[in-house]
């Protein structure tokens, strides 16, 4: 959990594209983790996804654009191993800036809706037990 998800309100960025292809956190997160581990399935593993899962986001997201985002090589003498692309940097720090712009816009609107969220309320994916408190 990041400081802004245990301490307060803040948007979350998805662009909606075409043919129900997306780009949100999740990927530009599964980037930044390839870049640092230099593999896929590192990657992966530290997301808490299979390789599979983690294969299949590059590849949609390699087919999202004109320019691949990542570059793989299979195992061999090498080892395999994969690289962010100049492009795959490009997005990562673009997206990382439309959050940002986005945040800041929303400043105000965020303050105003934490200044008024019920405190009480429990968090999400804790059911109230009462059933007199629900509804």
């Amino acid at each position: 959990m990041t400081p802004k998800e245990s301490t307060g309100l803040h948007p979350v960025l998805r662009i909606d594209f075409p043919h129900a292809e997306r780009l949100g956190r999740g990927k530009i997160a599964l980037l930044e983790h390839i870049r640092e581990t230099g593999s896929i399935s590192a990657a992966g593993r530290a997301m808490d996804m299979s390789y599979r899962r983690a294969w299949l986001l590059v590849s949609a997201l390699n087919g999202m654009f004109k320019e691949d985002a990542v570059l793989s090589q299979r195992g061999g003498k090498q080892g395999g191993g994969a690289v962010v692309t100049p492009f795959g940097e490009e997005l990562i720090r673009r997206f990382r800036a439309m959050e940002e712009k986005a945040e800041a816009a929303l400043s105000g609107e965020l303050a105003w809706l934490e200044s008024n969220r019920n405190p009480h309320t429990p968090p999400a994916g804790n059911p109230v037990t009462d059933p007199a408190q629900r509804s």
